[in-house]
Order: C-alpha cells, then sequence, then structure tokens
C-alpha cells in the first residue's frame, strides 16, 4: 500500500479495496515502525484520525457521497493550526499551546474527507534551510540517515519521501518546500503568492509565505491545488480567483513552448549539479521545448534582499510571543519586564533569535531608509525583471538547490546556510509559482531537484511543464531502498 500513490489510495477506499480504517491502521503502523530513525513527527493525531475514518467507513456503508480525498492519509507542517491539537512551530515556547481553530487549509482537507494523521517536524518558527534548529530533534533524510532533509518543512518532505503518508503539507517562505523536496527527492510545490489560504499558519513572513504540498508525482500535486487553492475571506492576501482545473491542465501539450534560463546566474554550478540541470534541459528539447537565455540581474541581491525583508517581518510577527498572550512563561519571572525578557530568552533557539534581532535592527530609527526600503525598492525591480522575461519565454528553469543534501552538523556558518536558498528565494520575493520535481541521483544515490519558474497566477502552467518532464525523466515515485519494504504487525 506504501507504494500507491493518493489519487490510488483513494481509487481503492472507493471501489472496496480498502477501509479508511485499513488505511491509516496501515500507514500508523508504518511510521511507528520507521519513524523513529527519521524523526519526521512531533506528534500523530491517532484517535482523531480513527474516529475520523470510523465516520467515513459508515458514510460508504450508507452509500452516501464522499470527498475526492477520502482514503488519503495526509500529514501537516507543525505550523499549521489543527483545532484541539497542540501547534508547537517547533519551538519550546508553544509545547502548551492547544490550536483554538482549525486552518483554512485542515477545513479544506477534512471538508473532501481527508485523513489528517499528524504534525511534522521543522525549524523553529519555520526558520533555517535544514531541520536542525527544531527545538525537540534533527530531522534525518530517508535517503541517508546522516544527512539532513532540508527545512524547514523537512519533517514534511522526509515522511512523503520514506512513504509514512502519500502527501504532506509545508509552508515555503524562501524555498522551504522546494528545497527539501529536491533534497529528499520528492515533488514540492510553492503557490502563487495569495493562491492558498493563510488562516491558521503561523506566519513567519507574511509577506512571503505560502502554503503547498509535498508529493510524490505531480498528478497528486494538482489534485491537492484542485482543493486548496480557492478565495478565502479569512485571508487578506487571498486571490479573489476560483479554483482552477490543474488536472485537466496537466494534458496539455507543452510542444513549442519556450523555457528561460538564468545563464548568467548560474556560472559558477557544482560539477555534478551543472551535469544533472544540463539533463534535463535536454529532457525537456526532447518534449518539443526551445530554449532561450534571459537575464535576472537582480537574482544577485536576492539573499541579502530576502535576509532584510524576512527578519524585518518576522520581528514584528514574533512580537505576539510574550509569555502573556502566547507561550511559556518563565518561572524565573518576578516582573512584567521580567517576563517579556526572560521568556522570550528561554523560549526562543539561537536561529530564531539571530532573525529577531536582525530585523529590529534594520526597521529601526536611522536604518530603517538605508536597508528595509531600499529592499523593497530593490524587490520591485526584481518582479519587474521577471516580468520583462515572461516576454520572451513561458517558464523558467534552474536547479533547486546549490549542491545535493549536506551532513548533519557540515555546516555551522549563517551565511553559508543562508546560501542554501540562493536559487529558491527570488520565487517568494516576487510571488510566483515553483516547483521542485526529482530530476536524477548524483553517484552516492542522493537526489537532485529542478525548479521551474513560472509567472503569477500560472500555476497550472508550472504543473503542466512538471507533469510532462517528469514522465520524460522517469524519476517520479522513487523510494529509499532501506525504507522500500512493508512493515511486519
Amino acid at each position: 500500500m506504501y507504494r500507491l500513490s493518493a489519487s490510488e489510495l483513494h481509487q481503492g477506499f472507493k471501489e472496496g479495496k480498502y477501509t479508511a480504517h485499513e488505511i491509516i491502521s496501515y500507514f500508523i503502523k508504518r511510521i511507528k515502525a520507521l519513524d523513529p530513525q527519521i524523526k519526521a513527527f512531533l506528534s500523530i493525531h491517532e484517535e482523531r484520525v480513527f474516529q475520523k475514518a470510523k465516520l467515513l467507513d459508515e458514510k460508504k456503508a450508507r452509500g452516501e457521497t464522499f470527498g475526492r480525498l477520502a482514503g488519503i492519509p495526509i500529514a501537516i507542517k507543525d505550523n499549521m493550526q489543527v483545532k484541539g491539537e497542540i501547534t508547537t512551530c517547533g519551538s519550546k515556547f508553544l509545547t502548551n499551546y492547544k490550536a483554538p481553530y482549525d486552518a483554512t487549509l485542515i477545513e479544506l482537507l477534512e471538508k473532501e474527507d481527508a485523513l489528517i494523521l499528524g504534525k511534522t517536524n521543522l525549524d523553529e518558527f519555520a526558520m533555517g534551510s535544514s531541520t536542525e534548529n527544531s527545538a525537540f530533534f534533527p530531522t534525518n533524510n530517508p535517503w541517508d540517515l546522516e544527512r539532513v532533509p532540508g527545512g524547514s518543512s523537512g519533517g514534511s518532505a522526509a515522511a512523503v519521501a520514506a512513504r509514512l503518508c502519500p502527501v504532506s503539507f509545508g509552508s515555503d517562505t524562501g524555498g522551504s518546500i522546494r528545497q527539501p523536496a529536491a533534497f529528499t527527492g520528492t515533488v514540492g510545490f510553492k503557490p502563487t503568492y495569495g493562491r492558498v489560504s493563510r488562516f491558521g499558519l503561523v506566519a513567519f513572513g507574511s509577506s512571503l509565505d505560502q502554503i503547498g504540498p509535498f508529493t510524490n508525482c505531480i498528478n497528486d500535486t494538482a489534485l491537492m491545488m484542485e482543493v486548496i487553492g480557492r478565495h478565502d475571506e479569512k485571508d487578506s492576501t487571498s486571490i479573489p480567483e476560483k479554483a482552477e482545473p490543474y488536472l485537466d491542465e496537466l494534458k496539455t501539450s507543452i510542444q513549442g513552448k519556450k523555457v528561460g534560463v538564468p545563464w548568467h546566474f548560474l556560472t559558477d554550478l557544482r560539477p555534478e549539479v551543472k551535469e544533472n540541470f544540463l539533463k534535463s534541459l535536454d529532457a525537456l528539447k526532447d518534449l518539443g521545448v526551445d530554449m532561450c537565455e534571459i537575464h535576472l540581474d537582480m537574482l544577485k541581491y536576492s539573499i541579502p534582499m530576502y535576509y532584510i525583508l524576512a527578519p524585518a517581518e518576522a520581528s514584528t510577527n514574533l512580537a505576539r510571543f510574550d509569555g502573556i498572550r502566547y507561550g511559556l512563561r518563565s518561572k524565573k519571572a518576578k516582573t512584567l519586564d521580567e517576563i517579556y525578557d526572560l521568556s522570550k530568552q528561554e523560549g526562543f533557539g539561537k536561529e530564531v533569535k539571530r532573525r529577531i534581532l536582525l530585523g529590529t535592527f534594520v526597521l529601526s530609527a536611522g536604518y530603517q531608509d538605508a536597508f528595509y526600503k531600499k529592499a523593497q525598492k530593490i524587490r520591485t525591480l526584481l518582479i519587474e525583471e521577471y516580468k520583462r522575461a515572461y516576454l520572451k519565454c513561458d517558464i523558467i528553469a534552474m536547479p533547486t538547490t546549490p549542491e545535493t543534501a549536506f551532513k548533519q552538523g557540515a555546516i555551522q556558518d549563517p551565511i553559508t546556510m543562508y546560501r542554501q536558498d540562493l536559487f529558491t528565494i527570488s520565487a517568494n520575493i516576487a510571488g510566483l509559482p515553483a516547483i521542485s520535481l526529482p530530476s536524477g541521483f548524483n553517484a552516492e544515490g542522493l537526489p537532485f531537484g529542478l525548479q521551474l519558474i513560472g509567472p503569477q497566477l500560472e500555476d497550472a502552467r508550472v504543473l503542466r511543464f512538471a507533469s510532462h518532464l517528469e514522465k520524460t525523466l522517469g524519476t517520479q515515485n522513487a523510494i529509499p531502498t532501506q525504507f522500500d519494504k512493508e512493515v511486519n504487525s
């Protein structure tokens, strides 16, 4: 059963091959047997999901209609609200915070009868590129347990890669879906900013954050987007557009279309990364797609731009975690000022503190014009450059990451870690839809990822290109050998 896609599991439930109870029992048994090695999950909502499975089986027995996601187990990154369950954001600060409501994502998934398995691990408050910054434990990459799965959505990516579930959800602020997807050989999609409601997502960078799915094939990604890609009045940044027919769009030919490559930005690629990228471009050419060179000169500023804008927004968003309204209160505090100071000092991890300090600095008097406002101006220039590039091409291709998954503890320098998002950050800054899909393996058997970036609102176009390329590359549904096995009772 672990080899089945989400769509195949739904079909199996629909045809009566499996009950919802059998599906959930199978995957929870698999999680309990294999996740101690991977550490993808922070919590399993066992009682809740079995109750949902029971209701779903009863509904089917009565001959009633059921949703499009019936029989599909799904994991959720632990920075999204599931009513009545703890939302930690990977932080000690929120170990006592029980969500009082469902995120819109959860409402939409459960309305279509999805089975929510539990919450996955992440870098604290989604700040990191390796899931080593979780306050609880690092997550391991299923392809090599000594390596990171990427971040910040590393738990969600690792869970799908090891087939602990067919679908999971993460959030992407600067590459936090696509980078771990590349490291774990999964499909990770960041929709257009505003395409998926952020209501119920604990905010990191409000102008950058976007929720998206991890899957093992583009077809499952399209299915998820048909369910969650819709307007939400509870989110003021939600795009007032109807859900698109993504599954139908996958069938449309891409022959004669143009793919743009910013070669000027890719001059320092590692040999193995460049070789894989060129092979991926050759596969696109085999599909009848033409290549053209584009120039995005502002890309060289994407990392400094991001690490001004994102920390500034994080500093503002995390101000609410004061030990009074949210989070654990310091037991050492005796005065109001000590409650504020000591609760944050004890509750936040090193990387979160670093970004709060950086964000507070760039917003402070005398520095806001020099840093924050200037970064916003360059952001506008980058958006305009992308618009001009799409006059020449239909979609843009880049490697997802500058390297394959690195070993735990191998990167200690923050700047080197920030450069892991070199190729992904610009899509968040410009609000563009982008996907990472598996594009092969290196000599050590570690996955590569290819990134495709489309114009705003052209999410269906990105998925269409990815679907055709996936079939040509033949890399979908690859499973790490040590987890390609049935679990004994």
